[in-house]
């Protein structure tokens, strides 16, 4: 059997993880003094409350190998082989804690692990698809040569409400968070070649520009794979109206079999704050 593991920052939620049988591997949020796991003991609204309140980003890290190694023991101990995600190894060292931790246990040739090139749901996209065929008992070096072939068509963009939070981080200087801030500025960040990076900056009413990200993605959308696509953000719940407003237009398109709607786990929302958005899709065959 081959059990599928990835980071936090997947962020997959827990009936997905349970659908498909998917183990996840904390990062660590750390708020001053005090370490948090990742989607486990901290959540986004306690995290955007202590950077509001301490001016500041909150840390983030890779999960100890300890930690790691504990969470992988019981699946090597049953006989099975694990696949193992992290985001994006420009983004965080977590895929070498996760190499390291299969050293430990002496697993390296049962621990297969894939650095996504990606962050978020980007990353979720590739779990499910190495999920669905470890439930049809495909062979971990099959699964691997398969999702491997399907991260350079990964395509994961997203819009901030505010640059707060990327200037506190470092991303964005003060002088362009201030502008942003008086023109309504809301940059798309999108990554490629396992980086993130501004693009087209939409003004105007956040729940306005929203929709419209969406749709000018349309022609892409239509050509992607079919499979699913994931709405994943940070909007709080009493601001739901623009996340209703993206999921019912990429209903509207009639081509996904399945949309799919998930909350940032703490990573994201340290680094981009409240009111994030993305669409992410993998893109179909030619």
């Amino acid at each position: 059997m081959v059990r599928i593991y990835s980071d936090s920052t997947c962020d997959l939620s827990k009936e997905l993880c349970e659908r498909y049988n998917i183990t996840i591997l904390p990062l660590y949020i750390i708020l001053g003094d005090k370490d948090y796991r990742d989607g486990e003991n901290i959540t986004p609204t306690e995290i955007f409350k202590w950077s509001d309140e301490h001016k500041t980003t909150p840390k983030t890290s890779a999960a100890s190998l300890e930690d790691i190694a504990a969470r992988m023991k019981p699946a090597l101990d049953a006989g099975d082989d694990i696949v193992a995600f992290s985001i994006s190894a420009e983004m965080s060292n977590m895929g070498n804690v996760i190499r390291l931790a299969a050293q430990s246990l002496d697993a390296e040739d049962r621990v297969h692990y894939i650095d996504s090139r990606n962050l978020s749901t980007g990353i979720g996209h590739l779990v499910v698809e190495a999920a669905e065929l470890a439930q049809k008992g495909t062979p971990a070096e099959e699964i691997v040569e398969y999702v491997t072939a399907l991260i350079p068509k990964v395509r994961a963009s997203f819009v901030v409400d505010t640059l707060t939070y990327l200037h506190r981080g470092g991303r964005c200087s003060g002088l362009a968070a201030m502008a942003g801030s008086v023109l309504r500025l809301h940059p798309k960040i999108s990554v490629k070649d396992g980086v993130m990076g501004a693009g087209k900056k939409y003004r105007g009413k956040y729940s306005s520009i929203i929709v419209d990200y969406a749709k000018e993605m349309k022609a892409e959308l239509l050509k992607a794979k079919p499979d699913r696509v994931f709405v994943t953000h940070t909007v709080p719940d009493s601001s739901r109206e623009p996340v209703e407003q993206v999921l019912s237009y990429l209903r509207s398109l009639g081509y996904f079999k399945e949309v799919l709607e998930t909350k940032a786990g703490g990573v994201v929302s340290s680094h981009c704050g409240p009111g994030t958005l993305g669409v992410l899709y993998i893109e179909g065959e030619e």
